[in-house]
């Protein structure tokens, strides 16, 4: 499995743009903290642009990412990408117990509420958004409302990292790929 056949999988199951951008927000996340602990990029980041591509497939959202997973195990997709795919919604009642599932868990729900931060700044600019600018969205509840709040600070919490420490880690992670996000990364002041 490389990232040429995930991307297969994604162009087979997944139709809408903001999905694929999340996907991909959520792969260079990934990569990121791969990197930060010395593990494998390649692997993580395939779990990471995998997580959720059955979405839009689903018979029930319920089944999410179970029947998804099913699906990965046929095309051959590596057991430990299976698993922390699995293990990244907690209605599974699969338990995360890899770095990598804890990191999927991590920055699943981050990734996507710094996106939307980013889109509501001036020109979408993603090198804006900060852990202060993104905490004070998240005590706005009508803001982003499908994102669940409680995931993004339990998630930091498993990783075994401080909340604000990982909000920035997460915005620098993704400013290499801001514009196949639909954002901008203008560096602050310029």
């Amino acid at each position: 499995m490389n990232r040429d056949d995930a991307l297969a999988i994604l162009q087979e199951f997944v139709k809408n743009e903001s999905l694929k951008r999340h996907l991909l927000a959520v792969e260079a996340a990934m990569r990121a903290y791969a990197d930060r602990f010395g593990e494998d990029g390649e692997r993580w980041a395939l779990a990471g642009l995998l997580h959720d591509f059955d979405w839009e497939v689903c018979p029930r959202p319920e089944d999410h990412p179970t029947y998804g997973a099913h699906i990965l195990e046929q095309r051959g997709v590596p057991q430990d990408i299976v698993r922390a795919v699995l293990s990244h919604g907690d209605h599974t009642g699969i338990p995360r117990t890899t770095r990598m599932e804890k990191a999927l868990f991590a920055v699943d729900e981050l990734s996507g509420f710094i996106t939307a931060v980013a889109l509501v700044y001036p020109g979408k600019n993603l090198a804006a958004v900060d852990a202060r600018s993104v905490r004070k969205k998240m005590k706005d509840k009508a803001f982003a409302r499908n994102v669940h709040r409680e995931d993004i600070l339990k998630g930091a919490e498993e990783l075994g990292v401080d909340l604000d420490g990982h909000i920035e880690f997460v915005v620098r992670a993704l400013i290499p790929v801001a514009q196949q996000l639909g954002l901008t990364a203008v560096p602050r002041g310029a």
